[in-house]
């Protein structure tokens, strides 16, 4: 059973984090990084995921709860609620997908609150015994609940700090060999910064943005007694934003994130520690020893191939979108990771109309390798903005 676990997680991860890894020839070689709960690194909407997942230093939306919820300040509606859907690795199997539903609340002109809750179905998982017998059909699943403050502290800039509740109950309760399993859960933290300036380039109005968002700071989790606790994945995103008039009704923007896992990086593939061979708990494997602040120091300097795998664990997007007369978007972007990080790399698309009242987006994944995990992944996202709604009313 416990095999059986870890390759769920496995697969979940694969389709997250550590996407066709691909041996190589290299000094480090492949040396993917694999954490708990990645569902929590999958982008919800289909606006940053039009954009090779950027999101960092975008305008502000309905969705920034997930990229960074202190761009809720300079939002200038001043109630929404927002939800999307996405079915994941379709090229795979059919039942695993993710719902998101967000929304926000100005309390004046400079306090905002926002909450979002994050549900992921991994789909009918048949449980089979040693000896091939049908056991049971499970749906496991997994979801994240959060609620954020945030300041406007200055005319140009904003802090948010957001509390998270994460659970993970990978075996619906059911073990089979009489051991006990418990659904995963974990605390987590987010702490973000956003810089907004307007200004004039050629007679122009122009906004140049800055964002920095440290999510899931907390604690590891486990899913039985005794065994051995996983991060979860603190990830550091650091974003810039450039936004400008062609005329007075098109615009277009450019925007660009980094990202970096704070988690220890394992001194061994993980799929080496799956088939036994090595003790995860030893020191050898994952370093799950560490405390969750010392992985957080430590992941900017523990690779085993030194620095020149420490910049491998930097994944990049970049994003470009256009707007007419702010109701209709077209975007694209591309998204990098290296292929001894899990080699995730493609293009994406999508557009967006946005109405008084309702919004709808759409986005569109393109892998730039063939038979890929997640190609043909399509994203959905529908928003409400309320505060638009009452004055209609009035």
């Amino acid at each position: 059973m416990k095999r059986l676990l870890a390759i769920i997680a496995v697969i979940i991860g694969l389709g997250t984090i550590t996407q066709e890894t691909k041996a190589q020839s290299s000094t480090t070689g492949a040396n993917t990084i694999a954490t708990g709960v990645p569902f929590l690194t999958i982008a919800p909407d289909s606006r940053g995921g039009a954009m090779g997942d950027v999101g960092a230093a975008t305008s502000a939306d309905i969705n920034s709860q997930h990229w960074n919820p202190s761009k809720y300040a300079f939002i200038e509606s001043e109630m929404g609620v927002g939800l999307s859907y996405t079915p994941w690795l379709r090229s795979l199997v059919d039942d695993i997908n993710l719902a998101y539903l967000v929304g926000y609340k100005k309390i004046d002109d400079v306090q905002t609150v926002s909450s979002s809750l994050r549900y992921f179905s991994l789909g009918d998982i048949i449980f089979m015994s040693d000896r091939g017998v049908e056991l049971a059909t499970k749906s496991p699943n997994e979801f994240a609940f959060d609620v954020a403050y945030t300041r406007l502290l200055s005319d140009n800039f904003s802090g948010s700090v957001a509390l998270r509740f994460i659970r993970s109950d990978l075996t619906a309760g059911f073990t089979g060999d009489g051991n006990e399993s418990y659904p995963g859960n974990s605390y987590a933290a987010d702490i973000s910064f956003f810089y907004r300036n307007e200004f004039r380039v050629n007679r122009k109005e122009s906004i140049l943005t800055a964002g920095i968002n440290i999510s899931n700071i907390g604690a590891k989790i486990s899913y039985d007694e005794g065994a051995t606790k996983d991060f979860i994945p603190t990830n550091l995103r650091l974003g810039l934003g450039y936004q400008t008039e062609m005329d007075s009704y098109n615009t277009i923007a450019f925007y660009a994130d980094i990202n970096k896992l704070l988690v220890p990086t394992p001194e061994k593939n993980i799929l080496d520690d799956i088939d036994g061979d090595s003790d995860p708990g030893s020191g050898s494997g994952f370093s799950q020893d560490k405390s969750v602040i010392g992985g957080m120091f430590s992941s900017f300097g523990d690779a085993p191939g030194g620095f020149k795998e420490e910049l491998q664990e930097v994944s990049v997007s970049i994003g470009a979108e256009y707007m007419y007369n702010e109701q209709f978007a077209l975007r694209a972007g591309y998204f990098y990771e290296h292929e001894n990080k899990g080699n995730r790399k493609f293009l994406t698309m999508g557009a967006g109309l946005k109405l008084n009242v309702f919004a709808l987006d759409f986005s569109y994944l393109v892998p730039t390798d063939r038979n890929h995990p997640l190609e043909n992944t399509l994203r959905f996202s529908l928003s409400f903005d309320i505060d638009a709604f009452n004055q209609q009313r009035r």
